[in-house]
């Protein structure tokens, strides 16, 4: 046999033999079973009532339909299948082969009837159908229970069982400290790789036993726990299709965080994750020019309002590495600032940082706080962003997002602030809910400061950010941790999805590109399902959905849109040297009207007016909400 055959050649393998030949012998067992049950049946279980001229043609034919069955059997693909995940398609093949070999034992039997006599009563092809699909049926769909008891008592004698996916130098590291350790509770079953060159080799005496196509099979052949990809230097993309076979498998998975794990021999058990939803998206990390951020920020007095939120503090951690001459932290909520500051002083110990408790709605403490510390730049993070909330609580929203980012934006203006950048949303285009059209209006207020200030004024829209306060994935994550359900507002609503860090890199870049009045919009890439975001995170946890953990669709929540649109239609939208952030033209709007417009709705959301959609309205013509009856 050549070399090359030889490589190609699949690995033997005993245990999937032994339960073909099991099933097998079952499914002989079966048609003797079926042939004989169907007669009983038909007589009442009386032996004595059975004429012998219905019971020859039987015996006769028995070798020749047991021998038609189970090649029909073979045909259907009835010992191919993998049972424990057998599904709507593996029964119709069940169904559709005991009908077959049906037929082809009755037209048998009659070459085998008793002369001048019926072969057999009219009533026996159906019960023998109805008996042999029972038989096959609890040999197939009974598998996953009983290799489910199985394989609970083999992890009880020897652990956990794991499929390492990558046959390269980090499987090589993470094997080696599995199988040499006294303590560890995994244990390596088998390696694959789609390099065919290492088919049948061993790693530390690991079969690696195929490629990809084969972690379903193995997965249940070897009764597989936990998936460990150990491939640092794929893309993203690679990594997602693989992820998307692993799911299939109801096993936990994890990978190493990145290349660089591996440069730096920092490649161990302990240093493996979780594989997280993001992980699924599909798309490599999106880069930036870092260079052209760090000369905007380097040697800078820079702000971060709401600091201690989740664009605020990842906001923070990223200007903090590109060496500012101070960062000031706003926030209101003592806590998430004081974790935030523990957390950067602890990575940045020269890091000049001052972080100051206040509200952006209390006008002498942010004045006093720029005319003290003169930000340079400030990022506006600072807002009420739950929609619901804001729905039932919306002169709240009008009070913090609108007039707190006025009184923060007047006072950058009043202190000599170069460049002010507020954090905007999606939902600020044609809004439907109270959080959406307050945005919008912020937007108005930062185009319309840029024309009357020496301050660059600009905003940052994007959509939905992965594991963000009051996202979805976190919420997912505490439902499937108390066992469900997880619930859905809508099977067909769609979000934009980004990672934290690379949305806030964006916005850095955003900011190094502003001239003054930009809208900038982040590409934000392909809409992504919540309902597959949801089965996604159930299948991560290891768990099946529908089975182990249910998911329920709750109706669409007060002021929530199917989708989110990024740019108003009437705004267009230029490039910018970096291809996925654009810039949307400026809406022209009448200042006086509008600056008299504002008054009015200070003075009403003061006042808690039960009228302030109308107000709104008047001043975000886009904005459509439901109107309820008092």
């Amino acid at each position: 046999m050549s070399e090359e055959s030889k490589k190609t050649r699949k690995p033997f393998n005993v245990k999937l033999l032994y339960r073909r030949t099991c099933l097998i012998i079952y499914d002989i067992i079966s048609v003797i079973g079926a042939s004989y049950l169907a007669l009983l049946m038909r007589y009442n279980f009386d032996m004595g009532e059975i004429p012998r001229h219905f019971i020859d043609p039987i015996n006769k034919v028995l070798v020749i339909n047991i021998i038609l069955t189970l090649l029909v059997l073979y045909l259907f693909k009835m010992y191919h299948s993998l049972w424990a995940f057998a599904g709507e398609t593996e029964l119709q093949n069940l169904v559709a082969s005991s009908v077959v070999s049906a037929i082809l034992y009755s037209i048998c039997i009659q070459f085998f009837k008793t002369p001048g006599q019926q072969a057999v009563p009219g009533s026996y092809y159906f019960l023998y159908v109805f008996s042999l699909i029972s038989f096959i049926f609890v040999s197939r769909f009974s598998y996953r229970f009983f290799r489910s008891l199985k394989h609970k008592q083999q992890n009880k004698n020897n652990g956990i069982s794991v499929m390492v996916i990558g046959a390269g130098e980090a499987a090589n590291v993470i094997i080696k400290e599995i199988v040499n350790s006294n303590f560890s509770t995994m244990v390596i079953r088998c390696i694959i790789d789609d390099d065919q060159g290492k088919w049948g080799r061993f790693i530390q005496g690991i079969k690696v036993v195929g490629g990809r196509d084969k972690i379903i099979e193995c997965a249940d052949i070897f009764g597989i726990d936990e998936i460990i990809v150990a491939m640092p230097s794929i893309s993203r993309s690679q990594l997602s299709e693989i992820l998307d076979i692993c799911k299939e498998t109801n096993c936990k998975l994890r990978a190493l965080p990145g290349m660089y794990q591996l440069v730096n021999g920092e490649v161990s058990v302990s240093k493996l994750r979780d594989v997280e939803v993001e992980d699924l998206l599909g798309r490599d990390p999106i880069e930036v020019d870092l260079d052209s951020i760090l000369g905007y920020v380097k040697g800078k007095r820079v702000m971060v309002t709401g600091g201690g939120g989740s664009i605020g503090s990842e906001l923070c951690r990223q200007i903090a590495s590109h060496h500012p001459s101070q960062l000031i932290l706003v926030d209101i909520y003592e806590n998430s600032a004081y974790d935030v500051q523990q957390e950067l002083l602890g990575k940045y110990p020269d890091l000049n940082l001052v972080v100051l408790i206040a509200s952006v709605r209390n006008t002498n403490r942010v004045n006093w706080i720029f005319e003290e510390y003169k930000p340079e730049i400030v990022y506006h993070a600072a807002a009420h962003k739950h929609v619901p909330l804001m729905e039932t609580s919306p002169n709240e929203a009008i009070k913090n997002n609108v007039f707190g980012t006025w009184k923060t934006a007047y006072a950058a203006a009043m202190s000599g602030t170069k460049r002010f950048v507020m954090i905007s949303t999606d939902k600020a285009v044609n809004p439907t809910n109270i959080m959406g059209a307050s945005k919008r209006i912020c937007e108005m207020i930062i185009q319309t400061f840029n024309k009357h200030y020496d301050t660059e004024f600009v905003a940052v829209r994007f959509g939905n950010v992965l594991g963000s306060n009051g996202s979805v994935i976190p919420l997912f994550k505490k439902q499937i941790l108390a066992g469900g359900p997880v619930t859905v507002t809508h099977p067909d609503i769609i979000r934009y999805f980004m990672t934290i860090p690379e949305a806030v890199s964006l916005v850095l870049q955003a900011g190094a590109y502003a001239k003054g009045g930009e809208i900038f919009v982040l590409d934000m890439g392909k809409p992504v399902k919540i309902l597959d975001l949801a089965k996604n995170l159930i299948r991560l946890s290891g768990l099946r959905v529908d089975e182990d953990i249910k998911i329920e669709f709750t109706g669409l929540r007060p002021g929530e849109k199917l989708f989110e649109e990024l740019l108003m239609a009437e705004e267009g939208m230029k490039e910018t040297a970096n291809k996925l952030i654009h810039i949307g033209k400026p809406i022209e709007l009448d200042e006086m009207k509008f600056f008299a417009q504002l008054k009015e709705l200070k003075e009403a959301s003061k006042n808690e007016s039960t009228d302030i959609r109308e107000m709104i309205k008047e001043i975000v013509p886009t904005y459509n909400y439901k109107k309820t009856e008092n």
